[in-house]
């Protein structure tokens, strides 16, 4: 076996209520809350914010993230936190709010400059004590050392660094509840994408996140249907966000590639949900990897649909592909990216904001260049 490194991610607590007791897991002084006016709105961190109240801490309550959180965000947050001198930072929603509260956390407490840290292994220093809720079945982002950034013009930028990684996530199911089918949906296929791209991924791909890849991938798919049909399983619910979780903790190690790589400009140019963007290129990215990942993909595809167990390599690799594109028609989410508003004469544009990816694109089983992205967002238009 050859050598490799690994990283588990943060200390983990699951459980029905387990986000009112975070309080527990932070210094005794002002905590920076991040989150987004929604999240607020759905009473969502109701419980939360009253254990932290009560337990005598002031909390500065930040909810002005948006979907593609900007830098200004960041640093609004990055400010009412100095301002506040606070000495902790909890996280809690969906990727966005994790991200820029990973970020926030590190900032506040490193003292560095943004424009320092972008990129991979930039960011050094210590950062304040930092726990992460999410409220969605996804970005598995509570346990990656990643934060994605959009700055002005639409680029997104990100910092990925152990010094992001929080000491603590609380997985709570009851918090995911009465999310309806297409976000449950666009949201869960995120987290099988993380699953699919880090079992497949051209660097440090290694058996720890092999083995948390298969498991999340089984876990997300066997339940994703029976969260759709009874939204208030909290059984399924739990098997979700353990497998979004597990999947994060895969792509940590074994980071994704072409199907991120082509979803982030849709995201930022098109403002699409990052869960539905990954969903509009998977079957046309992991179609043009076929030739390289095809015994790998026929390894999964019966992890997604037992029906392919007793077939060939080729059946079951191509069995995935149509299985995945199957559940997200059945979710009800949209197949074509003419369908969020994408257009003929994007395609250029698309293209070339793909290529600034580098960072996913060496990772995809296949080297994707600018005249294949062009033609797999045709393919998918």
């Amino acid at each position: 076996m050859e050598g490799f490194a690994f990283h588990y991610g943060p200390r983990l607590r699951v459980g029905e209520g387990a986000s009112t007791g975070i309080g527990a897991l932070i210094p005794n002084g002002p905590v920076l809350f991040v989150t987004d006016a929604q999240v607020v709105a759905l009473g969502l961190a109701d419980a939360a914010l009253a254990g932290l109240r009560e337990s005598g801490r002031e909390v500065v309550l930040f909810d002005a993230v948006e979907a593609d959180p900007s830098r200004a965000t960041l640093e609004a947050a990055v400010v009412a936190g100095r301002e506040s001198q606070v000495e902790s930072v909890i996280g809690f929603g969906g990727g966005s709010p994790m991200d820029v509260a990973k970020l926030a956390a590190y900032l506040l407490g490193s003292g560095d400059d943004l424009d320092a840290i972008w990129g991979v292994g930039n960011a050094r220093g210590g950062g304040l004590p930092l726990v992460l809720v999410p409220t969605t079945a996804g970005t598995g982002s509570e346990t990656t050392p990643i934060a994605i950034i959009t700055l002005p013009g639409d680029e997104k930028r990100g910092v990925s660094s152990p010094a992001l990684i929080a000491g603590h996530a609380v997985l709570d199911p009851l918090l995911t509840l009465g999310l309806p089918c297409p976000v449950t949906a666009a949201t869960g296929m995120d987290a099988m994408v993380h699953a699919i791209e880090a079992y497949t991924s051209a660097h440090f791909k290694n058996p720890l996140s092999d083995l948390l890849a298969r498991e999340a991938l089984r876990l997300l798919a066997a339940n994703l249907p029976a969260v759709c049909v009874t939204p208030s399983d909290i059984s399924a619910r739990s098997a979700m966000l353990l497998g979004a979780h597990l999947a994060g903790i895969a792509f940590a190690n074994a980071p994704v590639a072409g199907v991120h790589a082509l979803a982030y400009p849709l995201g930022a140019r098109f403002h699409v949900p990052h869960g539905l963007s990954n969903v509009l290129m998977l079957p046309h990215v992991l179609g043009f990897n076929m030739g390289a990942a095809m015994p790998l993909y026929a390894e999964l595809g019966p992890i997604v649909d037992p029906a392919l167990e007793c077939l060939g390599q080729q059946a079951q690799a191509a069995g995935l592909v149509e299985a995945l594109r199957r559940m997200s028609a059945e979710a009800g989410m949209p197949q074509h990216l003419r369908d969020v508003g994408v257009g003929a004469a994007d395609l250029d544009m698309l293209a070339a904001d793909a290529m600034l990816q580098e960072r996913l694109l060496r990772n995809n089983p296949r080297s994707i260049g600018l005249a294949d992205a062009r033609l797999l967002y045709e393919a998918a238009l």
